[in-house]
């Protein structure tokens, strides 16, 4: 059987492919949604432990960073405030590590919070590097600005990171509210950096100054519109009208703008655009957590459904794969069964002759395709054994031909016999009657072909024997149908008879052997013909030391004569081994080829007990009838014979008596011919021996 995937696995991996597929997307999507809502969540946590800390440090940096433009300005020196700022940021700092080191925001952060957050803290770190520098007076505007404003765009960037993830809606909004916070920082940049310039800025501050004044204007139209109504209200309060002024005064150099005018106009306004972050702030942190909520009983909804949909499917899909699968395989069973039993019996029962009946249609399912291909199985099925009926009347009409022929044939072998024997008998010319010994021999040999052709015709030999014959005389008349006859020697073996049915069809299977064996083995070879009682029955060996069988070809005639031969007219080698087959199996008779240690081969045939009667019985020799029949003289005892044809007992001088021409009869001269022959023949068979 060839090797190869099964049906039920073809389907499976055909279900499997696509539930898989949908498994995975609905996990995905599951996972997706719920780690959404998980983020959010997430986000409550951070804004919490992380954000509520950064604001207020923020806020602090940006007041000490205004403190230190005092500092650095002419004339505005406050330590007491510079120290009071400075205090406010360090506390701050502190609250926001022990903050960050809690389980709840070290969970919530994913690995880039993480990293934005250690990128804050390090820029913290150097905070004391910078005051440093201050109390040193290293700084100028430009810089003092720059060195605070690395704590500020850490922290923003840590916010980006804050992604609140399918709400695109609450996304925006903080987006927003961080644009505004980035605002303030601005406005906190112009505060310092015009201070510390103690309000006359230099060409190069004031060129930064209008960057930063510029962008702070863009980035804040942003922010109002990124967010809502409700977050955008704290921010209506704030007083940005008149640091915008003061910030174009200076930049137009309209006049002088003192440090206390400058923060008169800048202070409120950064006063109340905190509060409005910190309003803002609170309201959106509101609005998170509710909306992780609600996220998350989406996400599970969804889930629960999606989950329930897929097993749904999986059901459904191995229900209808199942069912396919069923069908499948009892289409399959179906199609082997009829192609490995029924046909089979169909067309057995057909060679035997009997009627048979159209199998049972083949079982179909309920799929249409399956449905098709179980009709097209039964339409083969339907055309097979029409054909198996088309040929077994054509092998019957061939066989009734040929049996036709043969009893024709048989018919006119039989009469030239006759005709041969009546010739026989009226004829006193040794010549004559040599050359009619001959031509009866051949005669004999055509009758014996004639039979075979009967028998493979699937008819009977029609000869019968009303009494049992001795084997060793059944041998003698087999050998005598060959041709090279004088080549084989039948030697002396246990008395032994077969039953009269028997040895017309025992003679002719003995007779093919025989002739096989002269065929192949040279002229001047032996064959030999011996035998004895077994456990079984009775065995005959027939060797002969010709050119013998390959392995191969041994072994396809032992399988051959082994089974129940079937004449087929398309196949005509080996005719005699067909006919000793068929032969073998209406007597139950088993043959069988091997080498001989010879060289050639030895045919083994063993009769059964059913075949043999006892030794007792005292057997019939071949009368009359039975020899004129096997073309043979008729013997008058049983002697071991060493030659093939049986021949009457010679005078002990080898040679017969000769009587007056007058007083012989035609029996007796032939009897007298046939006599002289055989001791020339065993004459030259001792000298050869010696």
């Amino acid at each position: 059987m060839a090797s190869g995937r099964s049906i039920r696995s073809k389907i499976t991996l055909l279900l499997v492919i696509p539930l898989v597929s949908l498994v995975a997307l609905w996990g995905f999507a599951a996972s997706a949604t719920s780690g959404d809502a998980l983020q959010l969540l997430k986000i409550d946590s951070l804004w919490g432990g992380v954000v509520s800390y950064t604001n207020p440090l923020v806020y602090s940096l940006q007041n000490e960073r205004l403190a230190s433009a005092v500092q650095l300005s002419d004339g505005q020196s406050d330590a007491t405030q510079l120290s009071k700022s400075r205090l406010a940021t360090d506390q701050a700092r502190q609250a926001l590590l022990g903050s960050v080191k809690s389980d709840s925001v070290q969970s919530a952060l994913t690995p880039e919070m993480r990293r934005q957050l250690d990128a804050v803290l390090a820029a913290i770190d150097r905070l004391p590097s910078v005051r440093l520098q201050v109390d040193d007076e290293k700084l100028d505007p430009a810089k003092l600005v720059l060195e605070y404003a690395a704590v500020s765009d850490a922290v923003h960037r840590l916010y980006d990171s804050f992604a609140i993830g399918v709400d695109m809606e609450l996304n925006r909004r903080a987006k927003g509210l961080i644009a505004a916070d980035q605002v303030r920082e601005l406005l906190s940049r112009e505060q310092a950096m015009v201070v510390a310039a103690d309000a006359k800025p230099s060409h190069f501050v004031l060129h930064q100054l209008a960057k930063i004044h510029g962008t702070r204007t863009w980035l804040y139209q942003r922010a109002m519109g990124d967010m809502d109504a409700e977050l955008r209200k704290p921010f209506e309060k704030v007083p940005f009208g008149p640091a915008d002024r003061a910030v174009t005064i200076l930049l137009e150099m309209r006049g002088e703008l003192t440090p206390v005018i400058w923060r008169a106009s800048v202070d409120p306004a950064m006063t109340e655009y905190s509060k409005a972050i910190e309003t803002a702030g609170g309201l959106l942190s509101a609005r998170i957590e509710p909306a992780g909520m609600t996220i998350l009983v989406r996400a599970a909804l969804t889930g629960i459904l999606g989950l329930i949909a897929v097993l749904v499917s999986i059901v459904l899909a191995i229900r209808m794969g199942r069912g396919l699968t069923r069908e499948l395989a009892g289409l399959r069973g179906a199609a082997q069964e009829v192609a490995e039993v029924r046909l089979p019996h169909v067309v057995q029962r057909l060679k035997n002759g009997e009627q048979v009946e159209l199998p049972p249609p083949i079982p179909s399912g309920t799929t249409t395709e399956i449905i098709d291909v179980a009709a097209a199985f039964d339409t083969v099925q339907h055309t097979a054994v029409d054909a198996a009926v088309g040929q077994a009347k054509l092998r019957e009409g061939v066989a009734d031909a040929l049996r036709n022929l043969a009893r024709r044939t048989q018919s006119l072998v039989q009469r030239q016999l006759k005709l041969l024997e009546e010739m026989q008998g009226q004829t006193d010319d040794p010549d004559s009657l040599s050359r009619l010994f001959k031509l009866d021999h051949l005669t004999t040999r055509m009758r014996r072909h004639a039979e075979g052709l009967v028998l493979l015709a699937g008819g009977s030999t029609g000869r019968r024997w009303r009494r049992g014959v001795a084997v060793e005389e059944v041998l003698a008349g087999a050998a005598a149908q060959v041709e090279d006859y004088t080549r084989v020697r039948v030697y002396p073996m246990p008395e032994a008879g077969v039953v009269g049915t028997a040895v017309a069809d025992l003679m002719h299977l003995f007779a093919e052997l025989v002739e096989n064996a002269t065929s192949f083995s040279a002229p001047t070879n032996e064959v030999s013909v011996r035998g004895e009682v077994v456990g079984k029955g009775f065995a005959v060996e027939i060797e002969d030391r010709g050119f013998g069988m390959t392995a191969e070809d041994r072994d396809a005639v032992n399988r051959r004569l082994a089974a129940q031969p079937v004449f087929d007219p398309a196949s005509t080698e080996r005719l005699g081994f067909a006919v000793v087959g068929m032969l073998a199996a209406r007597h139950g008779i088993q043959v069988t080829l091997k080498p001989s240690p010879y060289g050639g081969t030895t045919a083994i045939v063993l009769l059964p007990s059913e075949l043999m009667e006892s030794a007792q019985q005292d057997p019939a020799p071949l009368t009359e009838p039975v020899a004129v029949a096997a073309g043979l003289p008729r013997r008058t005892r049983k002697t071991a014979m060493p030659l093939a044809a049986p021949t009457p007992e010679p005078p002990p001088v080898e040679l017969p008596r000769r009587l007056r021409q007058g007083e012989r009869s035609p029996e007796q001269a032939r009897a007298t011919f046939s006599a002289l022959q055989s001791g020339w023949e065993r004459g030259r068979q001792e000298e050869t021996d010696e």
